[in-house]
């Protein structure tokens, strides 16, 4: 395999998975970790990734606009939706934000799960119209295209005569110290208000969100109930979840076609 042929493989892998270790892809390109190393440096000193310990991620790890978010690490968001399901139960009234990994739990919902689900997202709000089991309530007020969202006082103003039995929330940015942070102040104004008209937090985040923050902050991570991750419970940045008893759920990547 050709270096050129190499590193688009590496970039492709990157899309998909979000982050490649070193001896991972050696084994699987067939090369030496040396190669994958200079391979990496390359793509790094192109800029189109960011080397870290054993490997990189993208150098666009976390993209603002939707259709690179969208494609953006999708089988570790679509193992987070999938781990999910299991804290979703019928009856509930759920707020669901307009991240992209909640566009793939909508998609995994059951097409007949009785539920009412409040979304300010057009996407999620599309694809649950297509479940006739699943009651969907779109929020309407000002379109912020960049993220297919809505956002403004209209949707602050019914948000908080809703109490909502759980808020499932997509993360941009989550630190121990900081919290859950947002890099737009209009839909940070959105998010808080479903954390705070909730009875429950359930938080889907993949590994390259953990110990970032952005300039806006949604709520303390005290505020998580559960959260769902693919780290492995003994993942030290797993260890300031566990002191205040936010209940850890470990997900799977997904192997998409």
């Amino acid at each position: 395999m050709l270096k050129e042929e190499r590193q688009h493989k590496i970039l492709s892998i990157l899309k998909d998975s979000g982050k490649v270790l070193t001896l991972s892809l050696s084994q699987s390109l067939h090369v030496s970790e040396d190669t994958i190393r200079r391979d990496l440096k390359d793509l790094s000193d192109a800029g189109k990734v960011k080397k870290v310990h054993g490997g990189a991620i993208l150098a666009s790890a976390n993209p603002f606009d939707f259709r690179e978010r969208q494609v953006y690490a999708r089988s570790q968001k679509t193992g987070l939706a999938q781990a999910s399901l299991a804290s979703i139960r019928t009856g509930q009234v759920i707020f669901m934000d307009g991240g992209t990994t909640n566009l793939e739990v909508a998609s995994l919902l059951p097409n007949d799960l009785g539920i009412t689900v409040f979304t300010n997202s057009l996407p999620i709000g599309n694809i649950l119209s297509e479940k006739p089991g699943i009651k969907t309530e779109i929020l309407g007020g000002t379109l912020l295209s960049s993220a297919r969202v809505t956002v403004g006082p209209e949707v602050i103003s019914k948000i908080n005569s809703i109490r909502a039995d759980l808020c499932i929330l997509g993360i941009r940015s989550l630190h121990h110290d900081v919290g859950i942070t947002e890099i737009d102040w209009d839909e940070t104004q959105v998010k808080r208000a479903m954390v705070e008209s909730s009875a429950s937090l359930l938080a889907l985040v993949i590994e390259e969100k953990f110990s970032t923050s952005q300039p806006y902050r949604i709520c303390p991570i005290s505020r998580i109930n559960t959260l769902i991750s693919p780290l492995d419970r003994q993942d030290e940045r797993l260890i300031p979840f566990k002191r205040i008893g936010t209940t850890l759920i470990k997900s799977t990547s997904s192997h998409l076609p």
